[in-house]
């Protein structure tokens, strides 16, 4: 029991350390502690979650990898033609993980029920997912050739699905699991959307500050998320 304390008061610290780095721009250092939280995350889903969802884990572990390979990816020269390899892999894992997320809620899902209970609901969201993807990618569009617009576009479809698919389903369960998970998807979104804004127009360090932060809250409310039994749910219903 002592291990796991000690394990969450040094995410803790770290996180503040993490935050103070990207305060006053140490970068790579930053993505350093950045990893290392991730990884003692991991550490603490394993040791401390009793029933440990396969999607949910496969997000931790890649985003984790993805995490890593960002820190490596320092060392590359921008100059060099490694550095386009890292941008389309690093990126491609981040999708892939949150995907593992989408797939998480879908599975716990009666699909069928869903859309036939909340069909406005989902048209709505269809309509402003497609809006914003389009409107928060186009930002990017003069600073980026096809391929990577392209996979900027996939990249900010596959979180504002995240972000429907949360939302659907704490409208469907209406508990607390599937709320902390629709806040810590709202946080993955806001954190995206400004780093967005900081990469391609403002390199103001607030914002750069301001995505970190939303992202260890959003890791804090899935890992609260993750706690929460079976049992504990209002309609027996997991995620």
């Amino acid at each position: 029991m002592q291990k796991p304390k000690t394990l969450i008061a040094l995410l803790a610290v770290l996180s503040v350390v993490f935050l103070g780095l990207q305060l006053f721009k140490y970068e790579y250092y930053a993505s350093g502690i950045r990893a290392l939280l991730l990884v003692l995350l991991s550490i603490l889903y394993c040791s401390r979650v009793e029933n440990k969802r396969k999607f949910f884990f496969l997000f931790l572990i890649t985003f984790t990898i993805a995490d890593v390979f960002n820190f490596l990816s320092w060392q590359i020269s921008p100059d060099s033609f490694m550095a386009d390899y890292s941008y389309y892999i690093i990126n491609a894992m981040y999708i892939l993980s949150y995907s593992f997320l989408i797939v998480q809620i879908l599975k716990t899902l009666d699909i069928k029920q869903v859309v036939t209970k909340l069909p406005v609901h989902i048209i709505i969201l269809l309509v402003l997912d497609i809006s914003c993807v389009i409107v928060v990618t186009n930002t990017t569009k003069p600073e980026l050739q096809f391929a990577e617009y392209l996979l900027e576009f996939v990249y900010n479809t596959v979180i504002m699905a995240l972000l429907s698919v949360a939302l659907i389903n704490y409208i469907y369960k209406d508990d607390k699991k599937s709320m902390n998970f629709l806040v810590g998807s709202i946080f993955i979104v806001f954190s995206e959307v400004i780093q967005l804004a900081y990469f391609y127009v403002s390199e103001v360090n607030v914002l750069n500050v301001l995505c970190s932060i939303f992202l260890v809250l959003a890791f804090v409310f899935f890992y609260l998320q993750a706690k929460i039994s079976h049992e504990e749910n209002y309609n027996k219903l997991e995620v």
